[in-house]
Formats: C-alpha cells, structure tokens, sequence
C-alpha cells in the first residue's frame, strides 16, 4: 500500500473510534500540525462544548516518531494509528506532546544527534517501546476520558 492509502486508512480508523467513543469529529481546512479535531458538542457528561487537537501518525507496521514542532500546540494529542495493512492487528496509541517526549527521554532519544539537530526521532517497535507505550493504548473509553480530561472537564 502506498503511503497516501495509509494516511486516508489511519484518518477513516481514528475517526471511527472517536465516534465509538461518542465523539464528535471535525478536520481542518488546512494541515498546518494538526490532522482531526474530536469535540463533544451536546454531551451532558462534558456540559460544554469541548474540542481536542489530534496529529495523526498513521503506519502499515508499528513506528513511533516524535518531532520538537509539535511542541508549539497546547493540548495537542498525537495519535499513532499502526497496523493498517491487517485490519485484525490495526492499534491505537494517544500520547500528549510532553507524554511523547517523555517515552522518548526514557528511550535516550533526546540524547540523540537526531533530536538535538533535526527536531525529531523516529524509531521501528522495540520490546521496550512497546511497554512504555502500553499505558497509551486506546479504547473508546479511553478516548472518551483523555480528551475530556485534556480540554479540563473531568470524567
């Protein structure tokens, strides 16, 4: 699959499971750092119009990136939708920026000439990554609750 069929595959996947969630779903115009919007609009659990930025990573197999440009978004999730190749083993994982770069400082990334230099680290699923990354695996409850908790509505 070309890489453009996996970004509309991640795009369809994410939207699907924030409407799971009982989130809404809007998208940008333009992609100026961030690719879907999920809000809740009349949900009496929020009792406001809540709305949370998502920066979408979507892969065929399991990579995980996180760039310094990202840091400029307040409240910014950053989604990695992996897998999209097998419908069966697609997963989800949200991490805010600075829980992003937290996983990274635990993996010595931000030791790197990669993140000093460049802005970002990118790096293939080790067994390491993926037991820090596990608290951040996504269901629709879990959407439901980081993006309420996220715009400052609790759940």
């Amino acid at each position: 699959m070309d890489s453009q069929v996996i970004e509309l595959l991640g795009r369809h996947r994410l939207a699907d499971e924030l409407l799971m969630a009982g989130l809404e779903v809007a998208y940008p115009a333009r992609d100026r750092g961030v690719d879907v919007i999920a809000y809740a609009d009349l949900d009496e659990q929020a009792g406001q119009f809540v709305a949370c930025p998502i920066q979408m990573k979507a892969a065929s197999g399991r990579r995980f990136e996180v760039h310094q440009k990202y840091a400029k978004f307040p409240g910014l999730l950053l989604a990695y939708v992996w897998n999209l190749r097998s419908p069966d083993e697609a997963e989800t994982f949200a991490l805010t920026y600075p829980e992003a770069v937290r996983v990274a400082e635990a993996m010595g990334w931000t030791e790197t000439s990669s993140w000093t230099e460049k802005g970002g680290y990118s790096s293939k699923l080790s067994v390491r990554l993926a037991e820090l990354l596990e608290p951040y695996r996504m269901t629709p409850d879990r959407w439901y609750e980081k993006v309420l908790t996220l715009t400052g509505r609790a759940v």
